[in-house]
């Protein structure tokens, strides 16, 4: 990898920007350069996730996920090193080489992938509008979707023979290897030949959450095609677990109104978003995972489930619901009246319907709820009981304690049950999950060891006053970050200019942790502190070891003495003469 162009991309790129577009959470915390929001690797309600604006990383102190601006691109979108330098560049206007032996094979193996995909989309395109599209094009309008929310949703049309792609992309030159990667051609059983998975569907793209094409959607037009809908299968671009449709159109708007709308299909998605609504998503043909909810809860921490009324919908929604409660985000529940999907109740009553009954959404509580008074009889204590475990298991996934026991009161009142008993219910649940919190060690750094690491890192001239005396100060060797200040005084007198990023990586794991915490123990360090701060503080370790060295030197005359050598006590005593003058 060329060396110059990662520091260039790096040197052009804002952590703290490309962070933001993913965690809108992400605050300034106090006058310096450190910022801190809810951390996208794992669940949270307090922010533990920190960047730091001058050194250009980032780090959880919660799941302990950190690095630099590489690696939370490459975290995020699931990308090779080489994809997020290319990804990053690419976005600041930065000019990459043009030898793709530049990238490692995994990201040429990616890359075929990628261009595969955009192929498709352009064949797909090009059939579904052309007069072999008819019928598909009249599908589209009788769900009421224009040839504009087509276009900007790519709605293809795959060929129904099965050879259509196959050809295009041996023309391209691609080989048979990479075009079964894809997922979009598969090997016949026989080992005769090589065919299009999609033939005669209607195509929906799936794109990552940046807008790249990663997969397909792909439903049935002709009677007697089955399944109705077939998707990708993972691949290396694609793991559908992660991924949820429109993302990488709904995420702004989900971040301007707080919330999302998560349905369950394609179609309710484009239609949803045809009527104005485009804070709306929906799972990729899988059932809701813990990965795509917090997703969800990165852009707003309102989730309003809208999946279709049929007993499929409704069972989907039961089993979604706990999901959602366990990252955190705050649920209702949207139940449409008339027994229709979300693009169905839109053609039938209007945009304006849907927005005022999404407005009017209850709270998932109460939604469960209306599903145990439909099983079963709440008026004998057997069925109150059975409601009661019905209910109980979805709110014990709620994170928040005051949450659950205020739901608590909800379901005792609801149930007709003893208050006590819910309570003691919930008690325990509480007393599990504080089980499992472990608590962190908290040490708090030397104030002076932060101080001339900032000057080190941060200040050319603080570093040519100061590195000249630390490196004759045995004080240092005893700092707890030792090896630290080791690195930089190397990197100094190497003639190499020390960054966080060099001292970094010359660090085991420990000092690598160490080295984090002291970044950012006084965040308005890196702003404030002046070269003269930072020489003040050298000179006041030296005379500190100059005391010390003084103190020592009168002990051992003073044992000389009392032992009768009067020779060594003379010495003594004229080094301690010395180092008085000095």
């Amino acid at each position: 990898m060329n060396k110059e162009l990662v520091d260039q991309v790096k040197s052009a790129v804002d952590i703290v920007q490309v962070v933001r577009e993913y965690v809108p959470s992400l605050k300034r915390s106090g006058a310096g350069t450190r910022y801190i929001g809810l951390c996208p690797f794992h669940t949270e309600k307090t922010p533990s996730f920190s960047v730091h604006g001058t050194h250009q990383f980032y780090k959880c102190f919660g799941c302990g996920a950190g690095g630099d601006v590489f690696k939370f691109v490459q975290e995020m979108e699931r990308l090779t090193f080489w994809e997020s330098l290319k990804y990053l560049a690419e976005r600041n206007g930065i000019p990459l080489p043009k030898r793709s032996d530049l990238a490692d094979e995994e990201a040429k193996k990616r890359g075929a992938v990628y261009e595969m995909n955009e192929i498709a989309v352009k064949v797909y395109q090009d059939l579904l509008f052309s007069p072999a599209g008819q019928e598909a094009r009249a599908y589209l309008k009788h769900r009421g979707l224009s040839q504009a929310i087509a276009e900007e949703f790519n709605l293809g049309l795959s060929e129904r023979g099965g050879q259509m792609l196959v050809k295009i992309f041996e023309k391209q030159g691609f080989t048979h290897a990479e075009m079964e990667s894809s997922g979009l051609i598969r090997l016949r059983n026989e080992g005769t030949g090589h065919y299009d998975v999609f033939r005669g569907r209607l195509m929906f793209p799936i794109h990552s959450e940046t807008g790249k094409v990663i997969g397909f959607g792909a439903r049935a037009l002709a009677d007697g095609d089955e399944p109705k809908y077939l998707n990708s299968g993972d691949s290396d671009v694609y793991q559908k677990r992660s991924v949820l449709y429109n993302l990488n159109r709904a995420r702004k708007p989900i971040q301007d109104a707080g919330f999302s709308i998560l349905v369950e299909g394609y179609m309710d998605v484009i239609g949803v978003y045809a009527a104005g609504v485009r804070n709306v998503v929906a799972s990729c043909g899988t059932a809701l995972t813990n990965f795509q909810v917090r997703s969800l809860r990165r852009h707003g921490g309102e989730v309003v489930l809208n999946f279709d009324p049929d007993n499929a919908g409704a069972n989907a929604a039961e089993k979604s619901i706990p999901i959602l409660l366990e990252e955190g985000v705050r649920l209702r529940v949207l139940s449409l009246t008339g027994g229709l999907d979300p693009d169905e109740y839109i053609k039938a009553n209007g945009a304006g319907a849907y927005t005022d009954a999404l407005r009017h959404a209850r709270g998932y509580f109460h939604w469960l709820a209306d599903r145990a008074r439909t099983r079963l009889d709440l008026h004998t204590p057997e069925g109150r009981v059975a409601a009661f475990q019905f209910l109980l298991p979805a709110i014990q996934k709620m994170p928040d304690k005051l949450d659950r026991l205020a739901v608590a009161n909800d379901v005792a009142e609801y149930l007709k049950m003893e208050p006590g008993i819910v309570l003691d219910e919930f008690r325990k649940a509480a007393a599990e999950k504080r089980g499992r919190v472990t608590r962190r060690e908290e040490n708090t750094p030397d104030a002076n060891e932060v101080l001339l690491l900032h000057a080190l890192l941060d200040n050319s001239e603080a570093r040519a006053e100061i590195v000249p005396v630390l490196r004759g100060l045995s004080v240092v060797t005893k700092f707890r970050s030792a090896r630290i200040f080791e690195v930089i005084l190397q990197l100094a007198e190497e003639g190499e200019t020390p960054s966080y990023s060099s001292v970094e990586a010359r660090l085991s794991e420990p000092d690598k942790a160490l080295l984090v915490s002291l970044v950012f123990a006084d965040d308005t360090l890196s702003q404030n502190f002046t070269t003269e701060q930072a020489i003040a503080c050298v000179r006041q370790l030296a005379f500190g070891e100059r005391d010390v060295h003084l103190a020592d030197l009168r002990q051992r005359i003073k044992d000389a003495e009392r032992s009768g050598n009067m020779e060594e006590a003379l010495q003594l005593m004229e080094e301690l003469n010395a180092l008085k003058r000095s």
